[in-house]
């Protein structure tokens, strides 16, 4: 059995080779080698032995520390960030599975990209013109989300003197703070939850807010309201769509509520981005995005509850920037940017994409 140096040392050389792959994730799980997801596949490190019970306690308690490595038997699962070297840095969960620890390691590149390099459309550069309302960034887990937020904060941070705070589990991105004053903080480190963090913005001067993840009523509720008196609110959802995050956020209130609810978004609300992040042909990734902009046709269908006709709205206003995500999947398949097979599997309604493409 290795001892505490044995496992700082296995856990250096997996971070150095997950940095040195361009990996986006590292896997330890007992009974399996380390694990490296690079763009979009996993690879399994065969040099590697595979991972033990006592192993991945052994790393556990490498990456936790003492202090965290206590919340984590008391709550079972743990998320935190950790700095590697100079310039690598990693969101790290560390859960239970089957009695046996598992770490889900994913590394955060340290320069902020732009909205150019993520290959997302112009017309997001919109929502950081923004001096108030509610931009939604959704999508399933690991799609990218995290980064398109970071990249709409930086873009403020480079063109306008704002207060922004960020209210994160863990705090990924780094930002260097350039004409904005940026406050980051970390659920459990600086604040104990979302919910209080956000209420106390309220004190804090802020221009500008991001929630990194709305996970109930209260902290979605707050979220609204600071985005209807006078902030520019950025919060992330794990949803697939626009219609979807609508109903989402509606249903999260008693039913008396959301007729009220609704009235809120529909004058707060300035655009949601679901989005997925598809293979690309020539390698690397590119994301797919559901782009659906504020506007008199939208507000009136929240406010009406008719939510379900969101979808053709969308379609039909290209000009005014919107996109479905069939329409974003059909231009880059004609792009050959990325494969028919790898679009169908993203798409919500396959047929419907099999038919813009044959028009």
């Amino acid at each position: 059995m290795k001892n505490n140096n044995g496992y700082v040392a296995q856990l250096n050389e997996l971070l150095t080779l997950t940095v040195k792959e361009r990996a986006s994730d590292l896997h330890i799980s007992v009974g399996h080698p380390p694990v490296l997801r690079v763009q979009g596949t996993l690879i399994p490190l065969l040099k590697q032995k595979k991972v033990t019970t006592e192993d991945a306690e052994g790393l556990a308690r490498v990456l936790l520390q003492d202090e965290k490595y206590a919340r984590f038997l008391k709550e079972k699962e743990v998320d935190f960030s950790l700095n590697f070297e100079s310039d690598a840095r990693f969101r790290v969960n560390i859960f239970f599975q089957k009695g046996n620890i598992s770490c889900a390691l994913r590394l955060v590149p340290s320069k902020i990209p732009t909205i150019e390099e993520l290959n997302l459309p112009p017309i997001l550069h919109e929502f950081t013109k923004a001096n108030q309302g509610f931009v939604l960034i959704t999508g399933p887990s690991s799609q990218g989300k995290s980064t398109t937020l970071a990249a709409l904060i930086d873009e403020i941070n480079h063109q306008r003197a704002e207060h922004i705070i960020t209210i994160e589990d863990p705090i990924e991105y780094i930002f260097k703070e350039d004409r904005a004053i940026i406050d980051q903080r970390e659920v459990y480190q600086d604040t104990l939850s979302f919910t209080q963090a956000l209420r106390s913005t309220f004190r804090q001067d802020p221009n500008v807010i991001m929630v990194g993840e709305m996970r109930d009523q209260e902290t979605i509720s707050t979220a609204i309201t600071a985005a209807e008196t006078g902030h520019l609110v950025f919060a992330t959802l794990h949803t697939n769509s626009a219609s979807q995050t609508i109903h989402r956020i509606v249903d999260t209130f008693p039913s008396e509520q959301q007729s009220q609810v609704r009235a809120q978004l529909s004058s707060s609300l300035l655009g949601i981005v679901s989005q997925r992040l598809i293979p690309r042909i020539k390698g690397g990734m590119i994301p797919a995005c559901e782009i659906m902009i504020s506007n008199s046709a939208t507000a009136n269908l929240i406010r009406e509850n008719k939510i379900h006709e969101l979808p053709l709205v969308i379609e039909t206003s290209l000009e005014a920037g919107m996109i479905s995500l069939n329409r974003s999947l059909a231009i880059l398949i004609n792009a050959r940017e990325i494969s028919l097979g790898d679009a169908l599997r993203c798409s919500l309604n396959p047929t419907e994409l099999k038919m813009l493409l044959h028009k």
